[in-house]
């Protein structure tokens, strides 16, 4: 959502991206009101605030909708955890009143779009409102792309019977049910299985990717496929409407220098510090700031280097026990002795965690930096020698393009689009 507009702006498209605001996005320095728009949802009128972001890219243009349910959680707060018996329900609340504004804001657009671009479960209500809802029926005519980033969200809410449910937020939608079910259970509503059946185009964001979702997901044996949705993908298919494009890196920025042994140690000890004060007591973050102390002053011989959310996804192979001493991890630190450490940067679900830091806690050369910071990132892809991407199934992966882009190689499983962008002896070194 960064790059494609640039890009293909370049190509001589006028592209506009639009997004929530989060209650942030139009705070930013020199952001600017255009309008209000008035958008039905629940049954009650929304005035809706749309707000240009200054991007400095010719014929791209950035537009955010504000509004006080984009931000009832927090400033900022994109994704919210919810009980496990209502998954998505806060998020799904707020995605389909983001589409239902995003439909009245090309309906009353002086100029239609050629193409409307949707990305993952969260824009997928837009088609569903321009297919079924009488007041946007025009808008049917225009092109719609949808791209699969992440097949394992769907976004799956109730058809009605619960405040977060379709009927709910479009009480007067008679949607084709056909069209929209999820195809395991008969009383929901399926947004990203939607979208897949009624988008003129479907594409992911790798081609391997593509085919694996085509066939159905065996989790005894580690494969992560369609996930319930390989029939309609393959539908999609053999209509001709399903692509895999692989994701790009920008290589123009231009290579930054790999920071020195110190600068990096001052940079992650600095952020841990903020952390500790947002999170104190988090024990995590205490073990973080007495390894950064005990780190040698000179580089080790080998910086492995791992960046990314910590989720099943992401951190199951890393943190799977080989035997009843080891996890796989422990095993390389292990390997590696103390000629090398393992710097990991990531956070996300708390149980997985808890589970890296009990590895940690037992693996003096593994410095576990619990959270995100772009700031941070970006030095550890520079100064690797070597960055693990394991994951079980890779949609496609920015992660390794950014190491690799940083003269990093990559260890990665050969997935999705890992395996479409690591060559293996060459880029960096792939496992089945």
């Amino acid at each position: 959502m960064r790059d494609l507009p640039n890009a293909l702006a370049a190509e001589g498209w006028d592209v506009t991206v639009v997004t929530p605001s989060y209650g942030s996005l139009h705070r930013l320095p020199d952001a600017k009101i255009l309008t209000s728009i008035d958008v039905e949802f629940r049954g009650e009128s929304h005035s809706v605030g749309l707000w240009k972001i200054p991007n400095g890219t010719y014929g791209v243009q950035n537009l955010v909708f504000e509004h006080r349910l984009f931000a009832e959680h927090g400033t900022g707060q994109i994704y919210i955890r919810d009980d496990d018996h209502r998954p998505f329900a806060t998020d799904a609340d707020r995605f389909a009143f983001f589409c239902a504004a995003a439909a009245q804001y090309v309906f009353a657009s002086e100029r239609l779009p050629d193409v409307v671009h949707l990305h993952d479960w969260h824009s997928t209500f837009y088609v569903l409102l321009t297919h079924f809802a009488e007041r946007y029926r025009h808008l049917k005519d225009i092109r719609t792309v949808f791209t699969v980033h992440n097949l394992s969200y769907q976004g799956i809410r109730p058809l009605a019977g619960d405040a977060s449910s379709l009927q709910a937020w479009y009480p007067e939608l008679h949607c084709d049910y056909e069209s929209i079910v999820d195809p395991r259970y008969d009383d929901c509503v399926n947004p990203m299985a939607a979208a897949i059946r009624l988008a003129d185009r479907v594409s992911t964001v790798s081609p391997t990717y593509a085919d694996e979702i085509c066939r159905p997901s065996d989790r005894a044996r580690g494969f992560v496929g369609g996930e319930g949705l390989e029939d309609d993908l393959k539908d999609a298919r053999e209509q001709g409407r399903l692509a895999g494009i692989l994701n790009g890196c920008d290589y123009d920025e231009g290579r930054t220098a790999r920071p020195g042994w110190q600068e990096l140690r001052n940079l992650m000890r600095s952020q841990v510090e903020t952390w500790a004060e947002l999170q104190p007591g988090d024990e995590t973050h205490t073990l973080a700031l007495r390894r950064l102390e005990q780190l040698p002053n000179r580089r080790p011989n080998h910086v492995l280097t791992s960046v990314g959310r910590l989720v099943e996804q992401k951190a199951t192979l890393l943190l799977y026990e080989i035997d009843e001493d080891a996890s796989a991890v422990q095993r390389i630190a292990e390997h590696l002795g103390t000629n090398g450490v393992i710097l990991l940067l990531g956070s996300g679900d708390p149980y997985l965690e808890q589970r890296l830091l009990q590895q940690v806690r037992e693996t003096p050369n593994v410095l576990f930096l619990k959270g995100f910071s772009e700031s941070l990132a970006d030095p550890l892809y520079d100064s690797g020698d070597l960055f693990l991407m394991p994951s079980s199934f890779e949609p496609c992966g920015i992660s390794q393009m950014r190491a690799m882009r940083a003269g990093q190689p990559c260890v990665v499983h050969g997935v999705g689009g890992l395996r479409d962008t690591v060559e293996h002896g060459v880029s960096g070194f792939v496992f089945d």
